[in-house]
């Protein structure tokens, strides 16, 4: 009897381990998200698989950081032949900083292996600033004996009521271009009692701090310039007396939303796309298409801001050097913020999460910060006929998927806007607090070259807001070709006799270089990706237009150290042929880096563009010369462009929408 209960004791224990495990197990899939596309974003669990395979099969230092995790993105033609349950390749693409040694490091891990596939050294650059340095840079500013006499000299007894701000270096000397060093430049503003310190800069005063070694590079003191003491906070018992509040405005669906979403997949009024939160780029679209009756038809592969730069316009030696790359400088996706029904987007929308990674590696899950929504936008077509006293119309619904970052003082948001009629626009939202420049100026003077009073000792310094968008266009699939178009107005003649001719002039750009192109309000100008091999209904080249709206001109000279590091905004479109690696337009490493990176270099091959996969770059620009209206948080400006079908459908994609069902 004995022996029996051995017998089976055996297998019963197995048989109870197997259900622990199967269990463990459980938990374990419950924790990874069934990943069921190429480009699904990394996950929690494959973040953290990267960087322990990193740890283990490279030795890095306790000071080692990490400023870029993302998803090493597939062979494109690879995603394009994907169907559900094909095995596909599982990458992370990481950046290594070891800030000790200054050395940055590049290295792709094979997740499905656990192994690293690609491992190599970029020499001479410095990735984006990071979190752990702005507090670094803190300490050793303040621990600095210059820069305590300077505030004592100012009359700040109390230094704790000083705030520091971090910045890239920007524009180098010369002897900081041959250290070679990773820098930051240190600004004061007096924060006193008061949270909102930007409207309180300690004016003069520039720290650089050198990274590597956690010391002062250079100390500049130029003087004292008074600071405003006001309290700019801007909470409501600060305001003190309210405007009255507003009666509520709701927005319902009570039949539910009309979007559908998928993993990362959403599906809206016949489009159709995946999107995915960049540390860098931030929100970023991908496999655009629209269903055309029961054709599913590409428009883009992938489309997300590439770069941005923002020049001050002040020569001052501690203005001068302020140039910042917001997305290539600071990982603008990585400054996302969570978003608040009925704030940032209405109330009739949806919130979603995105995990990303910090500088030690760490994933984490930062809540509601895409938001999507729908929305009325009046009216989308209509016509009263006189005769029969018909009255067609539809109102116009428009998907919004958004996303808000706070990149210091400023904050952007960035939206990606479907229409009914095919349209897809893009609109950035500039708002958030100007950064100004103390004076002792009380009052409004004809000497306001570099900028404008906007407040007591405030004078808020001319600037520029430059968004460079890269949009991998596949318009009816990858052979593609690009058109540039200008309407004139033909002089008169025996053919046009009384002066009213207008024509449009068609031109194909068949080069890279041919194709380094700018807005010319005279002539209307757009530009156009058109089908290579494909004939719409009347014989033509299906196409999209890309519609500029509201832009402006890079303003620093010719020959000027920013022009030169920020060349791709002095041009409004650029149009490369598509490689793989080319993916941001001030270069991949803008932080430090040399004149003529990115754009510049992708053109110097000057590869073909007719019957090619090619890939529009555009630039759109905000000059903003502050008022005192942007006074203590500027309203939102908007700026954007439009991606407009032309010859891509055969009628009104949206002349066949049902009437309105009226809300009861």
């Amino acid at each position: 009897m004995i022996k029996r209960l051995r017998f089976f004791w055996i297998p019963i224990a197995s048989i109870v381990f197997i259900f622990i495990l199967l269990g463990l197990m459980g938990i374990l899939s419950a924790q990874q998200p069934a990943i069921s596309h190429p480009l699904a974003a990394l996950t929690e669990v494959e973040i953290k698989t990267a960087v322990s395979v990193i740890k283990k099969e490279k030795t890095l230092t306790e000071m080692a950081a990490f400023p870029l995790i993302a998803l090493q993105e597939p062979d494109k033609n690879e995603v394009l032949k994907f169907t559900p349950g094909k095995p596909f390749e599982r990458k992370a693409f990481l950046v290594i900083y070891e800030r000790s040694q200054n050395k940055t490091y590049e290295g792709v891990v094979d997740l499905k292996t656990q192994s690293i596939s690609s491992w190599k050294e970029i020499p001479n650059v410095q990735p984006a600033i990071l979190n752990p340095e702005y507090e670094l840079a803190s300490q050793v500013v303040k621990a600095d004996t210059r820069w305590q006499k300077a505030m004592q000299r100012r009359g700040i007894k109390n230094l704790a009521q000083v705030k520091i701000s971090c910045w890239a270096p920007g524009i180098l000397s010369k002897q900081e271009e041959t250290a070679g060093s990773r820098l930051c430049r240190a600004l004061s503003y007096y924060q006193g009692e008061h949270w909102n310190y930007y409207g309180s800069p300690i004016e003069g005063v520039l720290a650089t701090v050198n990274l590597n070694t956690g010391k002062i590079a250079s100390f500049v003191d130029n003087g004292i310039v008074p600071f405003s003491t006001d309290n700019w906070n801007y909470d409501l018992q600060s305001l003190g007396k309210l405007l009255s509040p507003s009666k509520a405005l709701k927005i319902l669906q009570p039949n539910g939303r009309n979007f559908q979403i998928n993993g990362n997949e959403i599906s809206w009024q016949g489009w159709k796309f995946r999107y995915q939160m960049h540390p860098r780029s931030g929100l970023m679209l991908y496999l655009v298409s629209y269903k055309d009756g029961e054709n599913i038809r590409p428009v883009l592969y992938r489309a997300g801001l590439s770069e941005m730069v923002v020049p001050y316009g002040d020569p001052d030696p501690t203005w001068s050097f302020r140039n910042a790359f917001d997305v290539g400088e600071y990982n603008f996706g990585s400054l996302a913020n969570t978003m608040e029904l009925g704030k940032e987007i209405p109330e009739n929308g949806m919130l979603l999460d995105a995990v990303l990674a910090d500088g030690n590696g760490e994933p984490y899950k930062i809540p509601g910060i895409i938001g999507i929504y729908e929305r009325d936008n009046g009216m989308l077509w209509k016509h009263y006929d006189y005769n029969t006293q018909r009255n067609d119309v539809r109102r116009n619904h428009e998907l919004v998927m958004t996303m808000t970052a706070a990149v210091d003082n400023y904050d952007y948001s960035m939206n990606w806007i479907f229409h009914q009629d095919g349209t897809l626009e893009v609109q950035n939202e500039l708002t958030g607090i100007v950064l100004v420049q103390g004076t002792a100026a009380e009052k409004q003077s004809a000497d306001e070259s570099y900028g404008r009073l906007i407040a007591k000792n405030i004078v808020g310094v001319n600037h520029q807001h430059f968004f460079n968008y890269r949009l991998d266009f596949d318009v009816d699939g990858q052979a593609n070709s690009v058109m540039e178009m200008n309407v004139k107005a033909l002089p008169m003649d025996k053919n046009n006799p009384l002066g009213n001719a207008i024509a449009v002039e068609e031109t194909t750009l068949g080069k890279e270089t041919a194709a380094v192109r700018d807005m010319d309000m005279k002539h209307s100008r757009e530009w156009m990706i058109v089908s290579a091999d494909k004939k719409n209904a009347l014989g033509g080249a299906p196409g999209y237009i890309l519609m500029p709206e509201g832009n402006s001109t890079f303003f620093p000279v010719e020959g000027s150290n920013i022009r030169q590091k920020a060349e791709f905004a002095t041009h409004h479109l650029w149009a490369t042929k598509y490689k793989a690696g080319e993916l941001y337009a001030g270069g991949d490493y803008p932080n430090q880096s040399q004149p003529g990176q990115g754009l510049p270099k992708y053109i110097a091959d000057d590869e073909p563009l007719m019957g090619e996969d090619i890939v529009l770059w555009y630039t759109m620009g905000v000059t903003h010369v502050p008022r005192s209206e942007d006074w203590p948080v500027m309203p939102v400006h908007q700026v954007g462009f439009k991606l407009v079908p032309r010859g891509f459908f055969s009628r009104n994609p949206a002349i066949n929408l049902p009437e309105p069902t009226p809300v009861k």
